[in-house]
């Protein structure tokens, strides 16, 4: 474990916890070493004791972004750890897992480690890296140990140089042999490819941003999603489809809890992320390529389909898939302009819009945005609010905030969420027991710890 400075011990009173399927009033206690030291009601500050009222808001477990993002290295003109892992503080995540599309891709361990140098010191917030798949890195990923990654990511769809596997051997290959849970990034290439030419042949290379949903199709979502869950059936691999964008892929994941009541584990899991909440091809016209993401945004009956099975337990996981580009890079041309949105800094905030809504409840964003990525990746004594566990904690307030272009702290310096109010912000946040963001502003050094896996 990364060595850390000793936290001051706190004493949160007047708290409202948000956790483990219940909502009650309690305080509780940090502990010189970062972690919760005791939650009850009626506690009383000791010498030296730093007290915080919390004056009856909600407390709710740190969340754990299971897909970012963070371009470092080769794209850090876009953003990285310590810029994106700041607006991720500030948005109430406070451990994050990235993506190894970067440049150099994370394809051994090498990569892997030096993204773990390059994060000791600079990340606000918790991390770990996913190990990538290439046509040529079968060998490394089976040679990971699998208490240094959370996982193996495929890109089961285009993407950067030699990271798209389409290669039924391949495939098979990883799905038998890889140790760890396997990440999929599910939309079929030749479809996508075959859709692009039609629209070619009728516009040229001024194709309107809102046919990213036809040419990013529903069909390529769901013929690649069906074959990630084959093969995770044929070998009995732990499979976690990431970014389900259409109602047609829910059909294919067993509804109910993450963690059955037998105590047993569902092998095959989904996630959506935030902007499938928020957005639909409507916002195209207002948006732009400013929400033009990969898979796309699709339908309102999408939107809401997606939204109810995050309610009944379809999708186990809210993510952000939070991926800046610069003003500049999204003003091109639709043909140009690259997919993704920078989202952690607001993607909190929007979930619990959710809950104000009735979609579902406050408990429900903290089951799918904290507990089951914790449960999910066996991240250790991180994502629930107990004795024991690292005090990562976000304090939510009830009070409007509207998403300015100056506030954002992503490298970036822009959001899909712009002019947006919220009934909800964020008023503090603690990584590993100290506080740092006070609802304004970055408080002291970089806190974050390399994540560890129980496993």
């Amino acid at each position: 474990m990364t060595d850390f400075a000793p936290a001051a011990a706190t004493l949160i009173v007047n708290a409202r916890l948000v956790n483990e399927g219940r909502e009650f009033d309690t305080d509780l206690r940090i502990g010189a070493d970062g972690r919760i030291a005791e939650i009850a009601p009626g506690l009383t500050a000791r010498a030296n004791e730093a007290v915080f009222d919390a004056a009856g808001r909600r407390l709710l477990p740190g969340m754990i972004d299971d897909q970012v993002h963070f371009r470092e290295p080769g794209l850090t003109h876009k953003g990285d750890l310590a810029s994106e892992s700041a607006a991720a503080v500030a948005g109430g995540i406070t451990s994050f897992m990235d993506m190894p599309n970067t440049s150099p891709p994370t394809l051994d361990r090498a990569a892997l480690d030096d993204k773990y140098r390059r994060a000791a010191g600079r990340a606000y917030g918790n991390y770990a890296f996913y190990m990538g798949t290439s046509t040529g890195n079968i060998d490394a990923i089976r040679a990971i140990d699998p208490l240094t990654t959370p996982g193996v990511k495929i890109f089961m769809g285009a993407s950067t140089g030699n990271m798209l596997v389409d290669d039924p051997a391949i495939l098979d290959a990883v799905f038998r042999d890889a140790p760890t849970p396997i990440i999929t990034h599910c939309e079929d290439t030749p479809m996508i490819d075959a859709e692009l030419a039609k629209f070619r042949a009728e516009y040229g290379d001024d194709i309107p941003v809102e046919f990213h949903g036809e040419i990013r199709s529903r069909a390529a979502c769901i013929q690649s999603t069906r074959l990630a869950i084959e093969l995770a059936r044929r070998h009995d691999a732990r499979l976690h489809v990431l970014h389900i964008s259409t109602a047609d892929e829910l059909a294919l994941f067993e509804r109910g809890p993450l963690i059955r009541a037998d105590g047993s584990r569902k092998r095959i899991t989904a996630e959506t992320c935030i902007h499938f909440l928020r957005f639909d091809r409507r916002d195209y016209a207002e948006r732009g390529n400013f929400i033009k993401c990969n898979p796309a945004i699709k339908d309102p009956s999408d939107r809401e389909a997606l939204t109810r099975a995050l309610a009944d337990d379809t999708i186990d996981v809210l993510a952000t898939d939070h991926a800046p580009h610069t003003l500049e890079e999204k003003s091109a041309p639709y043909l140009r302009a690259p997919s993704g949105l920078p989202l952690v800094q607001f993607a909190l905030m929007a979930a619990l819009e959710c809950a104000h809504e009735g979609a579902f409840g406050v408990m429900q964003v903290v089951q799918k945005f904290a507990h089951a990525s914790a449960q999910l990746f066996d991240v250790k004594d991180r994502g629930f609010l107990r004795e024991g566990y690292f005090a990562d904690l976000v304090l939510i307030e009830d009070r409007p905030y509207t998403v300015r272009r100056e506030d954002v702290l992503s490298k970036c310096g822009w959001s899909p969420f712009e002019g947006t109010t919220f009934r909800s912000r964020i008023a503090s946040t603690w990584v590993n027991g100290h506080r740092v963001w006070d609802g304004e502003r970055l408080l002291g050094p970089a806190r974050g710890q390399r994540l560890e896996f129980a496993r």
